[in-house]
């Protein structure tokens, strides 16, 4: 559900503003493409503006995940439209230390891929913090780099993302506004967060130098990129809390020409959308109104049923209960809305009423396919409803739209080799092919450096690993072979956490697929908190491909339903079907996940999360069946949540 028009427009359920809580400029957008093209364009007026005046423009430049978008409209406007770097003078905010430049995580790497190789800016005028500089030596290089960016007049346009640790550059947090470039200690968290590029934790630097607070603060503008729901709480408070050296980006409140681009997932918590009615008025639907009285609920912890008129009018909401007439029939309102939501029935119950249900009763058997964007998703985010779905008789489909090959471990790797070669030798089966191409992949993990991606043979078998284990994961939720499917989509094959964006190939095929399967029902993930964004771009193909598709016959009678991932799940009002699971069902759905071994114990990508997956899932759908319950339904050992997707309306 979008709390916004789009855009940076007026969040469409506040009316009036009675007042502003954020201390930044910012603006919301549909989607990080819009933003980015939005930034990108305005750098493109700066840079020309420059050239018809003679003079040179400085960028201050980042990396990471959230400026590769504007750097790829930079590289189409140069390509497209002529623009030319000539007279751009660039300074990256930091670098890992120490890391060779020729390293694949090095930020120089990074620059180079993502812009510099593409665009026609002079080398000389490239500066970025070198991290093979002798320790007793950084001192004075830092000294020099300030006084370089002095000497070429300060930087016009600072590009900047946010950490999770609300981290600018590598200021993480203690970092003093008079901090200027230096060496600088990495938090943990931002270590791990690293950890993806580098391999293992152990492999990522525990320094870097960075250009500091007041070097960013010099800067005549400010852009602040911030994307995904991960970020949404480091984005409130660095907008809306105070300013403390414990979160380094709130510095950015006393800078006179800031601005924050988020999309709609980054922006979810601030206060104009998480709870517009603290602000002003509000534009009251009922969607708005579910959400404002399951956290009137919460904040009270009473049961919606037993909110009062004066619970409402003293926590800000009394307006609602004019809206509404009275606090008990507000509270039957959300409270039947709410029921309507729960079903053991997710492909739908056959030859009921189904009104006030979430799905169809017809077709009592239904084509479903589940999509699954690495090869565990599926039964971690819905093992649950997937085992129902079979056992209720529909014909189910598993799609694994990614092969997951960088997910495993290199001595699981090594290991199911051996087992190969054991098992050929063993009974005889070994042959000259077969002999050659386990010694070269036994060669290639061997002499691997940290970060560097696996060789197409090693990344083969990764896959394979991971193909068994989502085959026997689906088997033990009752799905026969010929329903098993593997797309091996091609923006996923890098090698590399960094993929390709997605392309005509991966909707095509998508496309291809499921007008083969022609289902009544698909469930995808929603989950746009996942740090590695590959659950994004897979919704993206998926959406892009309902899109292409919406003329087919078939399409008038297909539902899109999104599941979110190990990471986060829906809020209550978001939900549209939840699936209650039986405490057998929780223990079925645990030997699914348990299935996929590589991922057990220690995954290669935990995210911020110690736990294992199928802790994870258990603790997320437990805890949603505890909020039903504290709003006053009835108790479930746990349950699945899902939110249908709909074809975007046309303004």
């Amino acid at each position: 559900m979008s709390l916004l028009k789009t855009n940076g427009h007026t969040n469409s359920y506040l009316q009036y503003a009675f007042k502003s809580v954020e201390r930044i400029p910012l603006k919301i957008w549909t989607s990080p493409e819009e933003a980015s093209r939005h930034v990108a364009q305005s750098i493109a007026l700066a840079i020309r503006q420059r050239q018809q005046e003679g003079e040179n423009i400085v960028l201050g430049l980042a990396t990471g995940s959230s400026p590769i978008r504007v750097y790829q409209e930079l590289i189409r406007l140069h390509r497209e439209e002529g623009l030319s770097f000539q007279n751009v003078i660039s300074f990256n905010l930091d670098e890992y230390y120490p890391l060779e430049p020729t390293a694949q995580q090095s930020y120089v790497h990074f620059m180079h891929e993502y812009l510099f190789d593409h665009v026609d800016i002079p080398a000389e005028n490239i500066n970025i913090p070198d991290g093979t500089v002798p320790l007793e030596e950084v001192g004075a290089y830092c000294e020099a780099y300030e006084k370089k960016i002095k000497m070429v007049g300060g930087i016009d346009i600072q590009l900047l993302g946010i950490g999770r640790t609300g981290h600018i550059g590598f200021n993480e947090p203690g970092s003093w506004e008079s901090s200027v470039t230096r060496l600088v200690r990495l938090d943990n968290l931002t270590r791990k967060d690293a950890a993806k590029d580098f391999g293992t934790l152990e492999d990522v630097p525990y320094r870097a130098i960075t250009m500091g607070i007041q070097s960013i603060m010099q800067a005549r503008t400010v852009y602040l990129l911030a994307w995904g729901q991960h970020k949404a709480s480091v984005v409130r408070d660095a907008v809306e809390g105070p300013i403390t050296p414990n979160l380094p980006s709130s510095f950015l409140q006393n800078h006179p020409n800031v601005r924050f681009f988020v999309d709609e997932a980054a922006a979810e918590e601030l206060t104009k959308i998480a709870t517009p009615w603290l602000v002003g008025m509000c534009n009251w639907d009922d969607k708005l109104a579910a959400k404002a009285v399951i956290w009137l609920s919460q904040k009270l912890k009473k049961p919606i049923l037993k909110l009062t008129n004066e619970d409402y009018t003293e926590n800000s909401l009394g307006e609602l209960i004019l809206t509404y007439e009275s606090a008990y029939s507000l509270n039957i309102k959300i409270f039947n809305r709410l029921q309507h939501t729960i079903t053991g029935w997710p492909g739908g119950k056959p030859d009921v009423d189904d009104t006030n249900r979430p799905e169809r009763s017809q077709p009592a058997q239904k084509r479903v396919v589940l999509f699954s964007p690495h090869p565990d998703d599926d039964v971690i985010s819905m093992g649950g409803t997937f085992l129902r779905l079979v056992e209720q008789g529909h014909e189910v489909h598993v799609a694994y739209q990614t092969s997951g090959n960088i997910a495993v471990h290199d001595y699981d790797a090594l290991r199911f080799i051996e087992f190969m070669e054991e098992f050929g030798n063993t009974y005889e089966l070994t042959n000259e092919a077969a002999s050659k191409l386990f010694k070269k992949a036994r060669k290639d993990l061997k002499r691997k450096k940290t970060g560097v991606p696996d060789s197409p043979e090693v990344r083969s078998i990764k896959g394979m690993i991971r193909r068994g284990e989502a085959r026997a994961g689906a088997r033990s939720c009752g799905l026969p072979d010929s329903q098993i499917h593997f797309m091996d989509l091609p923006f996923y094959e890098t090698g590399s956490v960094r993929k390709n964006p997605m392309g005509p190939a991966d909707v095509d095929q998508t496309k291809a697929f499921l007008n083969n399967i022609r289902p009544h029902q698909v469930f995808a993930a929603g989950d746009l908190a996942d740090p590695n964004g590959t659950h994004r771009v897979c919704l993206d193909i998926i959406t892009a491909a309902f899109q292409e598709l919406s003329n087919e016959k078939w399409m008038k009678d297909c539902w899109l339903w999104l599941y979110r991932g190990a990471w986060q799940e829906w809020p209550i009002h978001e939900i549209e079907m939840a699936v209650p699971l039986s405490p057998e069902e929780v223990v079925k759905k645990r030997k699914a996940i348990y299935m996929h071994q590589s991922q057990k114990d220690q995954p290669p990508f935990p995210g911020n999360d110690e736990r294992e997956f199928w802790e994870r899932a258990e603790a997320r759908n437990r805890e949603t069946a505890q909020t039903y319950r504290d709003l006053g339904f009835a108790e479930y050992e746990a349950m699945e949540a899902f939110q249908r997707w709909q074809f975007p309306v046309a303004e």
